[in-house]
């Protein structure tokens, strides 16, 4: 079987409104000796993106950082930032990094990334999305998800959050923040960090990254469990709930429903991901999608484990639980007839 996911540079896309210490986790994370070979692209409108003292070479666009790291400004589009990147590393002019480090803007929507890394068929070939890291700052997290809408979307898109500055805001605080996030994200751990410290385990190698499939794997990038299916959440809007199916799908009728559902709500289908047990296939299929754009599906070699069951995580905004699941028990239904 040909390994779609082997050998594709990670890329982990860091995200979080203003203020919330994305440059402080980065450059922490630069100066590990283990993060020394780390493509850094950075939005100019943001905050400084790394330490005077890093900086070694500078040019126009691109500075050498005293680690081996390379941090590359984004002033146009992202696809051809990535591009330019793997080229210019093929050709040597750059270093032979090994991982690609995106920082958004605190007024970003980190959706359009994703989907970038989704549609271009060049970066398909050589990226792959490792990892969503959404940072609130305990501070101000709780008034921001309150009354701006980029936060929540923040949150309920990402594999990792992080919440920064709880020293400052203090326990109560801080736990009233965890639990809106968890609402809003129930499979995404959240860890807290002080001055930009946190295990880099936690923020790297959460994709997955060859077919094989091991059961951690899929594990640490499916996220924490929702052993009830679906969170009650005091948002009217963002939704969180997982559908699961012991029976094999149809690939036709997968894909069925999720074309009505990215044609008729694309836009508030934030994320999905999970396994489709498909008829006729030896291991599961991975897919993953952001609002009406689906990543090409992968398949794996085999089951990870005795669980063969269809499962699949859905982050949405004003789309219930019910909707989805009579969806699916409609066209199955259709298509049983015909």
């Amino acid at each position: 079987m040909l390994d779609s996911l082997s050998g594709k540079f990670p890329v982990s896309v860091v995200t979080g409104f203003l203020g919330s210490g994305k440059t402080t986790l980065i450059n922490r994370l630069l100066k590990r000796p283990d993060m020394n070979r780390v493509a850094v692209i950075v939005n100019e409108f943001g905050e400084q993106a790394v330490d005077n003292d890093l900086v070694e070479v500078s040019s126009e666009q691109m500075m050498l950082l005293n680690n081996g790291c390379l941090c590359c400004v984004l002033r146009g589009d992202l696809q051809e930032t990535l591009r330019d990147l793997y080229v210019k590393r093929r050709n040597g002019d750059i270093i032979d990094f090994t991982r690609v480090i995106i920082e958004t803007t605190g007024l970003a929507d980190p959706a359009p990334v994703m989907q970038t890394l989704m549609t271009d068929e060049m970066l398909q070939e050589n990226y792959r999305l490792d990892c969503v890291v959404t940072l609130a700052d305990a501070v101000n997290g709780l008034e921001q998800l309150e009354t701006m809408e980029e936060p929540v979307k923040q949150a309920a898109l990402a594999d990792r959050i992080v919440i920064t500055k709880s020293d400052l805001a203090g326990e109560a605080v801080t736990a009233k923040l965890e639990a809106r996030l968890r609402e809003l994200n129930p499979q995404a751990p959240i860890r807290r960090a002080l001055n930009g410290e946190i295990e880099l385990a936690f923020l790297i190698d959460v994709g997955l990254r060859n077919v094989k499939g091991k059961l951690e794997d899929i594990e640490r990038w499916m996220g924490e469990p929702d052993e009830h299916g679906h969170r009650h959440s005091h948002d009217a809007k963002v939704k969180s709930f997982s559908l699961r199916y012991t029976e094999p799908l149809s690939w036709q009728l997968f894909s069925q429903t999720m074309e009505v559902l990215s044609a008729l709500r694309g836009s508030d289908m934030l994320r999905v991901k999970g396994l489709v047990n498909v008829a006729g296939h030896k291991g599961p299929m991975v897919i993953q999608g952001v609002q009406h754009l689906f990543h090409p599906p992968v398949e794996l070699e085999a089951w990870p484990s005795a669980d063969h069951s269809t499962r699949i995580v859905f982050i949405t905004r004003n789309i219930p639980r019910e909707t989805v699941a009579n969806l699916f028990a409609a066209i199955g239904a259709v298509a049983a007839t015909t």
